[in-house]
């Protein structure tokens, strides 16, 4: 589409997250130069009667096929609860439409393997996912640390993720909330698909996971405090912990290799660089409790980022970028669709870790992940949680 100067916008679904996309079209300050919004749809008739109030030229659609056939849009932004996720991406790539869909990818990999072939049936398209976090400063330069080499092979990656507090009253505004049936699982479904992402976007995809998942203090079905175990295939072992009722909760991310350590946390990236790799030092090394000597390394995070329409944060980072992709301005496209399985891959042997109490291997059982999904949507049933 490279010929195009102007690349047009429809939205499926403008609850919270749809009408959030619908204000950074209107208020982007010049960021998004050759984005327009064009279209939106929604099944409620509330939420169509709010995009006709305040979404002046944009055209509104009870249903997404009819917008697919409209004419009227380049690309489609999928906002609606998870598990229609793959199914709203394959219809639009069927309808000849590049697909920009929200996290997570879906909310179990059978479904988004299915999303993935059709993908690869329309390679004229662009497929992209909201990967927001692959915009942040600090982790574009963890990644750039870790490709280089400079970090060496790693060893062990932690993310403590317990920042993500949600009331009681979170949890009662929408019905959908905190269920098997509405979201397909809880903390690692909801908040994390992001972290889980850069998680296996700096490490690798793990190939075995153990965890425990559990529900504190809130009255859900599904699991808001997580602690999982895995390791890799070059022997490096990883944590990642999080929860959505620690008060106050914490976001630290440290990274370790033969070459030295990155820790994220507050706002910055400290990297603290050995000036010889450990297993070289070790083994010349003849001073009793002698270490490698170190240089420390800062790097600033958005607080400092001051170029922001030409390198803008976050969502706007991300449709800026798909969208100067299609117009032929840049040849780096941050956040292939095809990836979201990876991120959701973990998502899930976490999850069926923490059912079965049992160590999961990756790839793993996908029927009996299902299986273990559906009795909990049952036992939910069967006892509406309120």
């Amino acid at each position: 589409m490279a010929d195009k100067k102007e690349i047009r916008y429809g939205i499926v679904g403008i609850g919270k997250q749809g009408t959030f996309y619908t204000n950074i079209f209107l208020h982007n300050m010049g960021i998004l130069k050759g984005a327009k919004l064009t279209a939106v749809c929604d099944i409620a008739e509330d939420r169509r009667k709010y995009a006709e109030e305040h979404l002046k030229g944009v055209k509104v659609f009870d249903n997404y096929h009819d917008m697919f056939a409209s004419g009227l849009i380049d690309v489609v932004m999928v906002e609606t609860p998870h598990y229609f996720h793959p199914q709203i991406v394959i219809d639009a790539l069927k309808a000849g439409l590049n697909v920009l869909c929200d996290k997570p990818a879906g909310v179990y990999t059978k479904q988004v393997k299915e999303m993935n072939e059709e993908a690869k049936k329309h390679p004229e398209l662009l497929f992209g996912m909201m990967f927001n976090q692959r915009t942040n400063p600090l982790y574009v330069k963890a990644k750039e640390l870790i490709d280089s080499g400079r970090l060496g092979k790693l060893t062990r990656i932690v993310w403590i993720i317990t920042n993500w507090y949600r009331p009681k009253a979170y949890y009662d505004q929408g019905g959908w909330r905190g269920t098997w049936w509405g979201e397909g699982g809880g903390v690692l479904l909801n908040q994390c698909p992001h972290q889980l992402d850069l998680f296996t976007w700096l490490a690798g995809l793990p190939v075995s996971v153990t965890a425990t998942s559990s529900t504190v203090g809130r009255d859900i079905s599904v699991e808001n405090d997580v602690t999982a175990y895995c390791k890799f295939e070059n022997g490096a072992t990883g944590v990642f912990i999080t929860s959505t009722h620690d008060a106050p909760g914490t976001n630290r991310l440290e990274i370790t290799g033969e070459g030295g350590k990155i820790v994220i946390e507050g706002g910055k990236l400290v990297f603290t660089e050995n000036e010889e790799m450990e297993p070289a030092f070790s083994a010349h090394n003849k001073v009793f409790m002698g270490a490698p000597k170190t240089k420390k390394y800062t790097y600033r995070g958005w607080g400092h980022y001051t170029h922001f329409k030409k390198y803008p944060p976050q969502h706007a980072g991300i449709i800026k970028n798909y969208t100067d992709y299609l117009l032929g301005k840049t040849d780096k496209f941050i956040a292939p669709g095809e990836q979201g399985i990876i991120g959701l891959t973990f998502s899930n042997a976490i999850h069926l870790a923490g059912w079965t109490g049992k160590e999961v291997s990756i790839p793993f059982d996908e029927d009996l992940y299902l299986k273990e999904l559906e009795k909990r949507k049952q036992e939910e049933q069967a006892k509406p949680v309120k």
